[in-house]
């Protein structure tokens, strides 16, 4: 498991388990499997990747299976044969779980959700890391993250090899062009901001070269470039590296001109969709022969 694993918050997740249990739960038990499984049975799957891709999410996963254990009054384990952060080709067996057979495959489907997704954004993460090997530039996502799963997303993205931007709205600040026009300008909402919050970091986000200056001169630290040329993101990280501050591209950033983008200088390519879009990675539970 990768470090990041240590700043998730366990009672956070677990309450994202009991969210998603509760709603396969909360008609009753799972009536199929309480039909044809024995209350004797018991047995070993494996969770196993059905593609090529990037695992985050194995803790989830047996936390899962854990709960429903204890809520059925059952005894279940779980070995982790791959940990988040690792590659997996098609075949390759992520987790093998072990148990009562009502346990394992009342816990299935929210398990491998929560995998899924979660190694859905760690994989599409990766393809993003893996084009800009070698530029300087660093992937990072955004808050368009899935409604009560922004840390795991994140978590997801570490996972995968990028970065984090903030987590809220209140670890950090992103000046935008709604906050500039009800400020009056850029150098405007800057001072504000610090005056307010002195101790985080300000990002600004400028449209033109113009914007940016201005944001250099008031002393931002971070300039995010939206939808920038590449002529004028070479000019901007000039003008920004002169004075120490560092960028961001944003907006319309597709892989194939990842790389270009960022041979450009800048310090951070800003994605959403590495949350708000990316795949789940297929991946089934098999049970052993």
């Amino acid at each position: 498991m990768i470090d990041a694993w240590n700043a998730v918050d366990e009672a956070e997740v677990r309450r994202l388990i009991d969210v998603a249990l509760d709603e396969d739960l909360r008609l009753g038990p799972d009536v199929t499997t309480l039909a044809t499984v024995s209350a004797e049975a018991v047995g070993t799957a494996h969770v196993v990747a059905r593609e090529p891709g990037v695992v985050a999410g194995v803790p989830v996963a047996a936390a899962v299976l854990r709960e429903v254990a204890d809520r059925m009054g059952l005894q279940a384990s779980s070995v982790v044969v791959r940990g988040d952060g690792s590659r997996v080709a098609a075949g390759d067996v992520v987790l093998s779980v072990v148990g009562p057979l009502r346990c394992l495959l009342t816990a299935e489907r929210t398990l491998l959700n929560f995998l899924g997704q979660l190694s859905g954004v760690a994989t599409a993460t990766a393809r993003w890391s893996d084009v800009l090997a070698g530029t300087g530039a660093v992937v990072r996502d955004t808050r368009k993250t899935v409604p009560g799963l922004r840390s795991l997303q994140k978590y997801a993205v570490v996972c995968g090899g990028g970065a984090n931007h903030r987590m809220a709205l209140g670890d950090a600040a992103l000046i935008k062009d709604n906050h500039v026009a009800a400020a009056g300008s850029v150098a405007a909402a800057y001072r504000a901001v610090k005056e307010r919050a002195p101790e985080i970091e300000v990002e600004v986000e400028c449209d033109t070269l113009e914007q940016v200056r201005e944001a250099v001169e008031a002393g931002a630290e971070l300039i995010l470039l939206d939808n920038f040329s590449l002529a004028d993101t070479v000019a901007a990280v000039a003008l920004c590296r002169e004075a120490g501050v560092r960028t961001e591209a944003s907006g319309g950033l597709t892989l194939d001109r990842a790389a270009e983008v960022a041979r450009t200088g800048v310090d951070f390519i800003a994605v959403g969709a590495l949350t708000h879009s990316a795949p789940v990675l297929d991946l089934g539970l098999d049970m052993a022969g």
